[in-house]
């Protein structure tokens, strides 16, 4: 099953006025420019236009392979709020092209994510092309474009700001499809156990809990929804009992054999597990700021640091991106290391940690490149579980 994403923008010079979309098809795996579509529309608002140019995107992205994923990347919260059902759409020049896009694909195939505008740079500028047009009296043609030159300039160079900040600067040349397919990791958080409501301290040196029932259900959507997606070459679970019965129920639905990392298993916490937060806070409040406040400090009891942690997930990162380069791979592991593995790749300081929330069974994707640079796609996805 193949992968697509959709890029989609629509403008209004007056709101209303002389509008157009723009909409791209880009290869998931690859980076590739698929297709291109843009319009010039005719007095709208902006956002009827923004809606044209989903449905447009829609479409095209159904011409190339009707049985596809698609995921929608929009800098129009509306229109991303009301395609997820987070919003009512009531609108009445709305309504019927939401009924249209919701179409082109069974909703199951189709997830949304809003993205800044500056990361919308392609169809952005499909959009005002189109617009441009039309003040000409004329329609939008592809052969005239310039978009996909304009925003892989626009790629390269903060890719090249991105990469100066962290230390490592790449080719000025530098495109994904220069460098091959990814390693691409999609994290996978356990499902449930009977700790996980109560968010008790649960790591590698507790009672090592299994699933809950809910978080055998958990795990079973999960991986019908990866089944579905028909990306995941390889499976691959921390060594404890809740990661490796998640891993096990998601790896049926995928055909697949379950391989086991120690290296991904989580934190220790010492004398904290089974506690909660609120119970480390009241019987070791000195060990907790201290912990909270240096990333070297271990919990009460020999735990382990969050600098330990780091280490250990940096290592099992290049061991595995190096197992399954250019694969896509699924890591069943706990909150700590798929958080770090975000950390890292951002290049963020480790008090990053706490600004993360990360609920039980979402996913997560990471893809690392040959230059050594990363890419996060996507974090705590939880539109499975609905």
């Amino acid at each position: 099953m193949r992968e697509f994403i959709v890029e989609a923008d629509g403008g209004s010079r007056g709101n209303p006025g002389p509008a157009g979309y723009g909409s791209v098809v880009l290869d998931a795996t690859t980076g590739e420019t698929l297709v291109e579509a843009a319009e010039y529309i005719g007095v709208a608002t902006n956002n009827v236009a923004e809606y044209r140019g989903l449905l447009a995107g829609l479409r095209a992205a159904h011409q190339l392979d009707p049985s596809a994923i698609v995921h929608v990347r929009m800098d129009s919260k509306l229109v991303v709020e009301q395609m997820s059902g987070r919003w009512k759409i009531k609108h009445p020049d709305m309504k019927p092209l939401a009924m249209q896009a919701s179409q082109v694909f069974p909703p199951e195939r189709v997830t949304y994510e809003w993205i800044p505008r500056e990361k919308n740079k392609h169809a952005d500028r499909l959009a005002n092309e189109a617009m441009d047009a039309g003040a000409r009296g004329e329609q939008w043609s592809a052969a005239d474009s310039t978009a996909e030159l304009e925003a892989a300039a626009a790629k390269v160079e903060a890719d090249v700001r991105a990469a100066t900040v962290v230390g490592k600067v790449s080719s000025p040349g530098w495109a994904p499809a220069d460098l091959g397919a990814p390693a691409t990791f999609v994290l996978l958080r356990h499902g449930e156990t009977p700790l996980t409501p109560q968010k008790r301290f649960s790591g590698s040196g507790g009672t090592n809990p299994s699933l809950s029932e809910v978080g055998r259900e958990q795990a079973e959507r999960a991986g019908a929804a990866l089944a579905r997606r028909g990306t995941i070459q390889a499976v691959v679970a921390s060594p404890l009992a809740r990661t490796r019965e998640t891993a096990e129920i998601v790896a049926r639905h995928l055909g697949l054999e379950v391989s086991i990392e120690e290296g991904l298993r989580e934190t220790d916490f010492g004398a904290w597990e089974g506690l909660t937060f609120g119970e480390v806070r009241e019987r070791y409040p000195d060990d907790m700021n201290r912990w909270l406040a240096d990333p070297t400090a271990e919990p009460t009891g020999g735990g382990e640091s969050f600098a330990a942690t780091g280490a250990r997930i940096e290592a099992t990162r290049e061991k595995l991106v190096a197992a399954y380069a250019g694969r896509t791979v699924l890591l069943v592991s706990h909150v700590t290391p798929i958080k770090t593995f975000v950390q890292l790749a951002l290049g963020a300081p480790p008090e990053a940690l706490f600004r993360m929330e990360l609920s039980a069974a979402a996913l997560s994707v990471v893809a690392y490149y040959a230059d050594g640079n990363a890419s996060v796609r996507l974090f705590n996805d939880t539109s499975h579980l609905r």
